[in-house]
């Protein structure tokens, strides 16, 4: 071992090292471990790590599954793993994207959540004039965008009334939702009908949820254009088909079955 390599080491934090080798033992093959299994993957010994699992859970990101078994809670998908999980939905949906961009001449993107921001990870840019294009890397609270609705479905109403406790909802120019019972009638439109609808800056975006082979809502989709384009008779009709079309093979690459 050189002197910069001892070095990096002695920086090192063990608890944290241990914590996150725990998180890297599960999987999708693998989805549930007793703490046994933890300890003896990790060759140490269960009460080495009971310490560490427990912080793990108080924090969620394990989960107890039953007596001495957890899997990963949700803060796994909902915080510092979001990125991790967003690789496998912009592998399979970027071509698809670009099909749907060139099919409907619309901008194309795509966003997962994080808490209660959309974040957007993959955009289909239109080379038409006016088109609407956000940048990959943008940001928006879920409430003020059509997207951000969309990947609020996948919440029930209890878990939202919870997530947006003490959270201010106004003071947003656009979005048109201001207050929780607003968006709880929001999210349960976009529920009923499959998609959310917002408009800004003389411009529209329809959005639709994406899911996994659970049927978790894991990311989102839209189409967005200016609202002389999306206003022309039979064109709203059309990117909304093509939208929830291509959502439909994006869940199937998902492994969402075909026809649930």
């Amino acid at each position: 071992m050189d002197h910069q390599q001892k070095a990096n080491t002695d920086y090192m934090v063990p608890a944290l090292k241990k914590g996150l080798q725990i998180l890297e033992l599960f999987s999708v093959r693998q989805r549930v471990l007793t703490i046994g299994e933890l300890a003896e993957r990790l060759e140490v010994s269960t009460s080495a790590i009971y310490r560490t699992v427990v912080t793990l859970t108080e924090m969620h990101y394990l989960k107890k599954a039953g007596r001495n078994t957890y899997e990963l809670g949700s803060m796994v998908l909902s915080r510092g793993f979001c990125y991790l999980a967003s690789r496998d939905i912009l592998n399979t949906a970027a071509a698809h994207l670009d099909e749907l961009r060139d099919e409907t001449s619309a901008s194309c993107h795509l966003a997962i959540r994080e808490g209660v921001e959309a974040i957007y990870i993959y955009r289909a840019a239109s080379p038409q004039i006016m088109m609407v294009n956000v940048p990959v890397g943008t940001r928006f609270p879920c409430h003020t965008v059509a997207i951000g609705r969309a990947l609020l479905c996948g919440l029930n109403d209890e878990t939202l009334r919870k997530r947006y406790s003490g959270v201010p909802l106004d003071g947003y120019a656009s979005g048109g939702v201001n207050s929780l019972p607003q968006l709880l009638v929001a999210v349960a439109e976009a529920r009923r009908t499959g998609i959310s609808v917002s408009g800004s800056d003389y411009s529209t975006a329809i959005a639709t949820p994406v899911r996994d082979y659970t049927g978790n809502v894991v990311a989102a989709i839209n189409v967005s254009a200016p609202d002389f384009f999306i206003e022309t008779p039979g064109v709203r009709e059309h990117l909304t088909g093509c939208l929830i079309r291509t959502a439909r093979t994006i869940s199937t690459g998902m492994g969402w079955p075909e026809d649930p």
